[in-house]
């Protein structure tokens, strides 16, 4: 008898260790795609709204009044040389993931698997690839697009919160949210294309957001960027981007990266 209810007691045990608040059983982690509360996939456009003359034309030499290099920074960038960038295979220093989105580009979204988001842009022709879920420490050789990982943040604020659903348990349904990609194991490259620079040891992060679509069916989203190099900037710099969601890939023109 004693064994009987010893064994109850432990299968009790166990069904409550299943079951979460509101009387709802504890779900197995979920992939990213399954997690995601808004869909970032397809085509998106750039749209300049501002610094206009840093992003559709490279600026000559030393023209950096908004970027907070320090010493170190400045003559670095008061040095540059495409010509030398070029002859050193490095012309895509100002397409790693510190500038990549700010570029004047489209971009192509997609899965490419249930945890990796996929971005692809014709103006350099990079590829990222953000990573969901418990993402394995990066190794090997740094690239220009570093090693991201990424979590959603749900709609109602960013934090623990977040980052937890992204994980495991159901997605707060209709409710939208974000998503946060901290990007580092980077190649040292440009926060503009006239040589103004950010180090290996660089972090950045962003933030996704999406606009629910206008009266006349554009859909936005707002990408902001912050980047974190102690060794060539003075403080954290960020700055936002827009994009434009497109119906299909018109447009589309996958160009080299270019050195100027």
């Amino acid at each position: 008898m004693k064994r009987a209810t010893f064994l109850l007691w432990g299968v009790l045990g166990c069904a409550a260790g299943l079951w979460g608040q509101g009387g709802q059983a504890a779900q197995a982690p979920r992939s990213g795609q399954a997690a995601a509360p808004v869909d970032l996939t397809g085509y998106w456009v750039s749209v300049v709204t501002e610094d206009w003359r840093y992003r559709m034309m490279t600026p000559p030499v030393g023209d950096f009044p908004s970027i907070p290099l320090n010493a170190e920074g400045r003559k670095i960038a008061n040095a540059w040389d495409p010509a030398k960038d070029t002859a050193a295979g490095e012309q895509c220093r100002s397409y790693g993931a510190g500038n990549v989105m700010r570029n004047a580009e489209r971009l192509h979204i997609t899965w490419a698997d249930e945890n990796t988001l996929k971005i692809e842009t014709d103006t350099g022709q990079q590829t990222r690839l953000l990573h969901f879920g418990r993402p394995q420490p990066p190794s090997g050789e740094a690239g220009w697009q570093g090693y991201s990982a990424a979590t959603w943040e749900y709609a109602g604020g960013r934090g623990p919160g977040g980052a937890l659903g992204a994980i495991g348990g159901r997605p707060p349904a209709l409710r939208g949210g974000d998503l946060k990609i901290v990007t580092t194991h980077l190649k040292a490259g440009y926060l503009q294309k006239n040589g103004v620079p950010y180090s290996a040891d660089a972090v950045v992060t962003e933030h996704f957001d999406t606009l629910n679509p206008e009266g006349n069916g554009d859909q936005w989203m707002i990408v902001t960027t912050l980047v974190e190099d102690p060794q060539y900037l003075a403080r954290p710099f960020q700055r936002s981007t827009n994009f434009k969601r497109q119906a299909d890939a018109t447009g589309w023109d996958p160009q080299p990266c270019s050195a100027k």
